[in-house]
């Protein structure tokens, strides 16, 4: 496992640098197949960030905790993102054993109140690679992300389509009209 350690607004000291390794380093016991971990150290405002995004195979799992100390910054991100590797194990394999408890709704109208408010901006932007997978997939990736939606390509069309979560618990789909 490649593990990538920035900070930002604080000293990475080799302390530090390795206090964070060698907790991210226990996930490579759980899941053999992370190819790559990077940690991001924040101060802002005397608030201590720690942001930890694994890469398993193609799929992302993110984490965030923040403290007033980047010790237990890093300890609360660690915790979090130990629920959400069990989590992602317990997705493989319940799927391996044909278990198949999700089942994908009807693409309905977006939710409402989904229009910008008028002289809205871009404050930030992303860009990240799009691979083809289910809606499975990508609702399973969306809940590893902790996002309440999810940009993805559909396997089977090749279509742009968004995964979001509704307010009452389930899925909602968006597909692109041919």
């Amino acid at each position: 496992m490649n593990i990538v350690t920035t900070a930002r607004h604080l000293e990475l000291t080799p302390a530090l640098k390795n206090y964070a390794e060698e907790k991210v380093g226990k996930f490579d016991r759980y899941l053999s197949n992370i190819t790559e971990a990077k940690i991001t150290l924040t101060l802002e405002k005397n608030v201590h960030k720690a942001e930890i995004l694994l890469n398993v195979n193609g799929m992302l799992i993110l984490a965030e905790g923040s403290t007033g100390d980047i010790y237990s910054a890093i300890d609360e991100v660690v915790d979090k993102l130990d629920i959400q590797v069990q989590k992602y194990k317990g997705k493989l394999t319940s799927h391996r054993k044909g278990e198949n408890n999700k089942t994908t709704p009807p693409a309905g109208p977006p939710a409402e109140g989904a229009s910008p408010e008028e002289g809205g901006r871009i404050i930030k932007m992303k860009r990240f690679g799009v691979k083809p997978m289910t809606p499975e997939e990508a609702s399973l990736q969306m809940d590893l992300l902790d996002k309440s939606f999810f940009v993805f390509t559909d396997a089977a069309s090749g279509a742009l389509n968004i995964i979001y979560r509704r307010n009452d618990g389930n899925y909602g789909l968006i597909e692109p009209v041919k």
